[in-house]
């Protein structure tokens, strides 16, 4: 009996590496070999973030290839990953390939690549080497969407064709179903960087093709989120939230080591209490910002636990406002890096304030937790549009002349959200989510389609 191999390239961000195993994972108990291609350095950083002898799972493969980066550079440059990327992955990635071939089963009998919707070199690469290419998309629908609406945003004049900069500030909307959004908010027009922002914008254009070269579209939501988005896109099959379904396993792919300490925590704390506050792996606050974070929390007088990642401020290390940890004391839990989707399906916690990424979006909207809204850059602001002003399941914050979100704006929302009806907005959508079997059957065609040859 034969098996495919299956070669799965993601984007060389946490929000993006960690979905794409968890999609492979599922997609390895159904039989075929999968082999997760990654760049060196997020590799290693994946493997050293493993509890040790954590099992991935048969068939379940990670390598890596080299992205064009010395070790010590930053890559949180995005415009310099992506430039280094282009240069050097498409022809490191078709020698792996080769190389697999060499030495390949019998009992494999071919190849499917699937790769993150922003990787379209890697589609590039399968598609010229005869091998059938599936995209993935991590972020919302809404999202892609927009993307797809390029060519008509700068026909009308909204966008200019160089750089992707806002030509018209001004409402539109990308389909009669889908409700207006501000030009101001596009993945690309938030980076305040003209080179970033020009680079994103090229990038995010060119997936347009790679999405025409796919021979199969998947995204990480649900018809019940975004209905308007994916009649928008009808050729883009919806097989999400993954989250929503229990794996068996830890999930893997973190960049930093878990901290599983704070779920004993929040054993200790009453029902429906604990903020959760968490802002993935690209925010970074300044210090003055911080420490206003921090009062806000302590102000609150309410049991919070705080993802706080080594590299979350500018500074070189963090510092908390005199006597911080002192005055809160166990009522606020400060962690490197949190198993985030237990926490989220703890129920202690109440509300999850966040960056608002897509995967931290859906996977709050899969445990029915409201939201605290903190979009930082990209995608996050269309998130936090769906959350406040579609699904009412969350509040956003309120910016002072200095762009400082504020000690006391943060108590008054979090009183806001708690004396409201967003928690049971929250379960209501959870509840739809769950009940949409349209995901689970996309899913499942999606396996199908591997396997065939």
């Amino acid at each position: 009996m034969t098996i495919p191999h299956v070669l799965a390239v993601p984007y060389p961000g946490q929000g993006h590496v960690i979905p794409m195993i968890e999609l492979m994972q599922r997609l390895a108990q159904h039989g075929p070999k999968v082999t997760i291609v990654n760049a060196d350095f997020i590799h290693t950083r994946v493997m050293n973030a493993l509890p040790r002898n954590e099992d991935l799972g048969e068939n379940l493969n990670l390598v890596s290839i080299p992205d064009g980066l010395e070790p010590w550079e930053d890559r949180n440059d995005i415009l310099k990953v992506s430039v280094a990327m282009q240069r050097v992955m498409p022809k490191e990635l078709e020698e792996l390939i080769r190389k697999i071939d060499e030495g390949a089963d019998e009992n494999c009998y071919r190849y499917c690549v699937i790769a993150n919707g922003t990787m379209g070199w890697a589609v590039d690469v399968a598609k010229r080497m005869g091998i059938k290419v599936g995209v993935v998309w991590f972020a919302s629908a809404a999202t892609l969407a927009s993307i797809h609406s390029i060519p008509r945003l700068i026909d009308d004049g909204i966008l200019n064709k160089e750089d992707g900069s806002v030509a018209k500030s001004e409402l539109f909307q990308l389909s009669s179903t889908i409700p207006a959004i501000s030009s101001e908010t596009l993945m690309w027009t938030s980076f305040n960087d003209a080179a970033i922002r020009k680079n994103c914008f090229q990038l995010l254009s060119n997936c347009n093709q790679s999405m025409k070269l796919a021979d199969l579209i998947i995204c990480n939501s649900a018809y019940e989120l975004e209905a308007a988005a994916f009649s928008a896109i009808p050729n883009v099959l919806p097989v999400g939230p993954l989250s929503a379904t229990s794996m068996p396993r830890n999930k893997a792919g973190n960049f930093w080591s878990v901290d599983s300490s704070c779920l004993s925590w929040l054993d200790q704390q009453p029902v429906c209490s604990v903020i959760f506050v968490a802002f993935g792996s690209f925010t970074v606050f300044d210090q003055i910002q911080f420490q206003e974070l921090a009062l806000g929390l302590e102000l609150t007088n309410k049991p919070f636990l705080w993802v706080v990642r080594p590299d979350i401020t500018t500074d070189t290390q963090v510092v908390y406002p005199d006597g911080f940890q002192d005055r809160v004391g166990s009522r606020g839990k400060l962690v490197g890096w949190a198993p985030q989707e237990k926490v989220l399906s703890h129920p202690a916690v109440a509300c999850f304030l966040s960056h608002c990424g897509w995967n931290s979006t859906i996977e709050g909207v899969s445990n029915g937790v409201p939201f605290l809204c903190w979009p930082y850059f990209a995608d996050q602001l269309s998130n936090q549009a769906y959350i406040c002003e579609i699904w009412k399941t969350g509040l956003g914050f309120e910016r002072d002349e200095a762009g400082i979100i504020r000690q006391d704006e943060i108590v008054n929302k979090v009183k806001q959200l708690f004396n409201g009806n967003y928690g049971a907005r929250a379960l209501e959508l959870q509840s739809k989510v769950r009940e949409d079997g349209s995901s689970k059957k996309n899913l499942s065609n999606f396996f199908d389609w591997v396997r065939v040859e």
